[in-house]
């Protein structure tokens, strides 16, 4: 399954190697044409791969929103914050933590440094808050030096469950789930992989 709204980085070098393919075929049989077509079939095949979208088992608790590592956990007055960074070959869908409503959906501009490094502070971001059962969650999408769009897939003022689609983040970033500190106990640990749809945290 292909990531929504993804379609069109899929199709668009898959058209163009088909061009050239056809115009090696039927008109100028270069070499260079075979060679450009192939390069442009393998970069569908790249991201067919990166914008792939398969489906997950939703487990108990407060989901992870996205594949990745876990780089950091850390206390911020009342709030947990699990950071998770997302390399080039994972998944870049992510998903909603824990159900509730969402009271908000906020663009950030920044720069493009890379996401694992404290510059990332200025980088851009997309800031979504839920209001849930614990009180207020927050995920933060923030891009990286690879990624330049992140596309939110939800809107202020709906109902979402846990484990829906939240939006996808193209070529690499990271993930930032903010959580009520009193509210919940996190189960995974720094440097621990984990996927969109396993368990990241426990209801106290």
């Amino acid at each position: 399954m292909i990531a929504m709204k993804s379609l069109r980085w899929i199709l668009t070098p898959l058209s163009v190697a088909t061009v050239i393919l056809i115009i090696w075929y039927l008109i100028f049989q270069h070499p260079a044409l075979l060679l450009l077509s192939t390069i442009f079939f393998i970069l569908t095949m790249v991201f067919m791969i990166f914008f792939r979208d398969p489906k997950r088992e939703i487990e108990e608790g407060i989901i992870s929103p996205a594949d990745g590592k876990i780089r950091s956990i850390d206390k911020l007055d009342d709030r947990l914050r699990v950071s998770i960074f997302m390399n080039i070959h994972n998944v870049h869908v992510n998903r909603i933590p824990i159900e509730g409503t969402v009271t908000s959906v906020e663009h950030t501009p920044g720069k493009h440094k890379l996401a694992f490094k404290k510059t990332a502070a200025n980088n851009e971001r997309v800031l979504t808050k839920i209001q849930t059962m614990i009180g207020e969650v927050q995920i933060e999408q923030i891009t990286g030096a690879f990624a330049r769009r992140i596309v939110p897939y939800i809107s202020p003022g709906t109902y979402v469950k846990k484990g829906q689609k939240l939006g996808i983040v193209r070529f690499g970033s990271r993930v930032d789930l903010y959580l009520p500190a009193e509210k919940v106990k996190v189960v995974v640990q720094k440097g621990v992989k984990i996927k969109a749809g396993n368990t990241i945290a426990e209801f106290i």
